[in-house]
């Protein structure tokens, strides 16, 4: 039985042919191209076969999930939507972790954790119920001005919930929690601008975009439009991804805060009933593997 639930059976008295070095080559050959983010089985022919020969052939598709494996690559889905989706464990070189990503991106380390915001209000914006991220066929739309309001919302709410307990609603810029983190973010401007008017880098929109421009480049969303500082759908590949996060602390309490979905990329809050806090380790490693 394959991971999609068909039964595939050997009839009685007959041996699977054993593999061949060519056929350990196309397994490989089937990695790397699971590893290209904007690769997709409908354009690529070649593609396209060991795909169906992953899904048809145990043999082979454990020799590819072997490979996969000694890279430190989990296998999230093999299928003609979104090919061999593919999420780096912790350990493996392909993960992206916050620190280096935020230095790829030229931001000051201190950003690290903005830049993990970022990234976790588009994820939860794109699929704000979990109907729609078990959903195969859904697909989210989100902008970046979207995830900014919805960000900065959940930070008031934070705030909101820290005076109900009396906590300290101030904390240090460097401090690791989550909440810290999204109080940080309110300090800092949503748009700001330069001499010639371009969005700074440094400001709230400006790591967003730095946000969803990698996730473009990755293959996990499509620019639609410049609307609202930019406008997005997912594709299958990123639904894939989000949903092998969707149990992480950070996510959790984010989606805790109550989120009223919506289909436009524009986001609301409503109170939420659980106030459990989570961190947000510093070095979390983000769930997509380095672009090509």
């Amino acid at each position: 039985m394959n991971e999609y639930g068909d039964v595939v059976e050997e009839k009685p008295g007959e041996t699977a042919p054993a593999l061949t070095p060519g056929d350990a080559a196309d397994a490989a050959r089937l990695v790397g191209m699971g590893l290209q983010p904007k690769l997709l089985p409908a354009r690529d022919v070649e593609y396209a076969d060991l795909i169906r020969r992953h899904r048809e052939d145990p043999a082979f598709a454990r020799i590819a999930d072997a490979v996969a494996a000694g890279l430190g690559l989990i296998v999230l889905e093999v299928s003609p939507r979104a090919g061999m989706a593919l999420a780096a464990a912790e350990d493996s070189v392909f993960a992206v972790r916050m620190g280096d990503y935020a230095r790829r991106a030229a931001s000051d380390a201190g950003d690290r954790f903005l830049h993990g915001l970022a990234h976790l209000g588009t994820a939860a914006l794109a699929f704000p119920r979990p109907e729609d991220l078990a959903d195969d066929g859904y697909i989210g739309r989100i902008t970046v001005h979207g995830v900014d309001a919805f960000v900065r919302q959940a930070c008031r709410r934070l705030e909101e919930r820290a005076d109900e307990t009396g906590e300290n609603t101030d904390p240090a810029s460097d401090a690791p929690g989550l909440e810290a983190a999204w109080r940080v973010y309110t300090r800092r401007s949503a748009t700001g601008a330069t001499k010639d008017a371009r969005r700074l880098a440094s400001s709230t929109t400006g790591i967003i975009g730095k946000a969803v421009a990698f996730l473009v480049d990755s293959g996990f969303l499509q620019r639609t439009g410049d609307e609202s500082g930019g406008t997005y759908r997912t594709t299958a590949r990123y639904q894939l991804q989000v949903r092998d996060m969707a149990g992480s602390a950070a996510m959790a309490e984010l989606l805790d805060l109550g989120i009223v979905p919506v289909g436009d990329g524009s986001a609301s809050l409503v109170p939420a009933a659980s106030d459990d806090g989570h961190d947000l380790a510093a070095d979390a490693g983000l769930p997509f593997h380095t672009p090509s």
